[in-house]
């Protein structure tokens, strides 16, 4: 049977041949397979690594010290007080409203030897009750430039540039023979403004606390209606009054822990052409307490005092000025 069936094979043409091509591209074929199999496999391997390395977070290492040339931020916020009275046997007024708003910003550049301190202030807030009617309760334009050059690590040459002002009418009230208040202009948009030039030196012992220090100093107080010039000490016949003196201030900025907030700015100013020894002084303080994420508790104290300023009073002399602004309200925090 072997015979014939090898015969058999031998007789037909091309049956060996076909065979061995046969098993041969049947090898080919696995082979084939096989490395596609691997290929796709390695490529699906790939795939999940750079899906993975997609979604993981950039992380900054804590040995980075890159320090950031330019640091801006600010905080905002607005305090509302309301009441009512019907049939209140203790008395008071039917309807009373406040509000304050305040907006600090600030931008603070440094690189080398450079410095470039920048911060804006600005506050509006009135009140209006049913006996009183409207009335303004604050009312602050305060921005302030200083550019440095390091003299030495705590110590810089510096120029400072400072404007104070308000942005509406402001009225004193005083009784009138029916015993009535009777309202008077004292201020308008920018009448006063406080314009302020100074070089000087400029002493940063800690990061929170700077002294600025300057013997010649120009300051420009402005008004530009002639009615309330008397009332700042400007001449009749001229929009500004110019002083030359020496000029100081020193500012201070404290957290404890995480939700309490303290800020302080002391300016001091002496006229040399006009009674040297009575110094001008602006005082600002706040106070802020994180309640919540978006509430705070804010406390403001401004005081003020320059003799060239006619009291409220007019009979009165020149006093000091206070300002005290207290409420709990919304609170925004502005980042870079």
């Amino acid at each position: 049977m072997r015979n014939s069936h090898s015969l058999l094979l031998l007789t037909k043409p091309g049956t060996f041949f076909n065979c061995i091509q046969l098993n041969t591209m049947k090898k080919i074929l696995f082979i084939t397979c096989t490395v596609f199999t691997f290929h796709c496999q390695a490529q699906d391997g790939t795939v999940n690594e750079l899906k993975k390395a997609s979604q993981q977070t950039i992380k900054k290492d804590d040995k980075d010290t890159t320090i950031k040339t330019w640091k801006k931020g600010g905080n905002f916020a607005l305090n509302l007080n309301q009441g009512s009275l019907s049939n209140w046997a203790a008395g008071g007024d039917k309807f009373s409203l406040s509000i304050n708003s305040m907006l600090d910003l600030f931008a603070f550049y440094k690189k080398g030897k450079h410095s470039w301190d920048n911060s804006l202030g600005l506050a509006y807030g009135i009140v209006k009750t049913t006996s009183l009617g409207q009335r303004k309760a604050s009312d602050r334009i305060d921005l302030l430039t200083k550019y440095g050059y390091a003299l030495k690590p705590k110590l810089n040459l510096a120029g400072l540039f400072n404007l104070r002002s308000q942005f509406a009418n402001g009225y004193g009230y005083a009784k009138n023979v029916l015993g009535v208040d009777s309202a008077y202009l004292t201020s308008k948009t920018f009448a006063p403004a406080f314009v302020l030039l100074s070089p000087g030196l400029d002493w940063r012992p800690k990061d929170n606390f700077s002294l600025f220090v300057s013997p010649v100093t120009a300051r420009w107080v402005i008004v530009g209606d002639a009615t309330l010039r008397p009332f700042y000490g400007v001449p009749l016949n001229k929009s500004a009054l110019s002083e030359f003196g020496a000029f100081a201030s020193a500012n201070y900025h404290v957290s404890f822990q995480t939700n309490l907030d303290f800020k302080s700015k002391l300016d001091l100013f002496s006229n040399y052409k006009h009674n040297p020894q009575n110094i001008d002084v602006y005082w600002t303080n706040m106070l802020t307490a994180k309640i919540t994420k978006y509430i705070n508790f804010n406390l403001n104290v401004d005081i003020m005092y320059d003799d060239d300023t006619k009291n409220v009073d007019p009979k009165k002399g020149p006093a000091p000025q206070i300002l005290q602004l207290m409420g709990i309200g919304f609170a925004y925090h502005f980042k870079n």
